[in-house]
């Protein structure tokens, strides 16, 4: 099955892991399991596939606990986490807090939504992040995703999106194929993408999918470059 490991934001109602996530009253600091299943295997794309150094941002942060990982793991970069949710952003805040590193910015408010998104940035952005967002949102988000990465990313940047993805038509798994039944019944706007759907919208804004990645738990790592 797909690890339904909805580590982002929270914003959107979550899949089976993110809502065993707990909180601590005193610091706001919110845990998903999944977060933790995943991390070294996205690690390890990231590792390979970002530059050197410049600017990341994060789409969707959820918990936090991804982002400091990252930052944890490649400190030469800078990361900019966000999510829409004010809950989720005091958790950011509380695993950053609690990380003490020095390359992690606090959470900004954002929608991809929201059509004026890209214009709250005032330099492009060397890499964009959205892990397990697009099949717990509505189309709309896709689309405003890949328009604001359009407009943010450095020519030769990069877009990473990370979760269950369709094939031809075809899930990856039957468990996937049940993952997206659920959702569905939970909200007929989400869903399991189809690649080709994805990739056509992010050519829409200069993105070519220049890589596709096997992952754990029948996910997939897909990687954009901006002519």
């Amino acid at each position: 099955m797909a690890d339904s490991d909805d580590s982002s934001g929270t914003r959107r109602p979550a899949g089976p892991d993110i809502g065993a996530a707990k909180s601590t009253p005193l610091h706001r600091k919110c845990y998903a399991p999944a977060a933790d299943r995943n991390r070294e295997p996205i690690v390890s794309v990231l590792k390979r596939i970002l530059p050197r150094e410049g600017r990341v941002l994060e789409i969707a942060s959820g918990t936090g606990q991804h982002v400091v990982a990252f930052a944890r793991a490649l400190p030469a970069l800078k990361w900019c986490p966000s999510d829409a949710d004010a809950d989720a952003r005091g958790s950011i805040s509380a695993w950053i807090e609690d990380a003490g590193l020095p390359n992690i910015r606090q959470p900004q408010a954002l929608d991809v939504t929201a059509p004026d998104w890209p214009e709250r940035f005032e330099a492009a952005v060397d890499a964009v992040l959205a892990i397990n967002l697009i099949h717990i949102s509505a189309w709309a988000a896709t689309e405003g995703l890949m328009r604001g990465a359009g407009a943010l990313l450095a020519p030769g940047g990069l877009l990473y999106l990370y979760g269950p993805f369709k094939r031809c038509g075809v899930h990856t798994a039957p468990s996937n194929a049940a993952f997206d039944a659920s959702l569905r019944a939970q909200n007929t706007e989400w869903g399991v993408r189809e690649i080709s759907d994805v990739e056509a919208e992010a050519g829409k804004h200069g993105l070519s999918l220049a890589e596709i990645v096997e992952m754990p738990a029948n996910n997939l790592s897909l990687v954009f470059t901006k002519a």
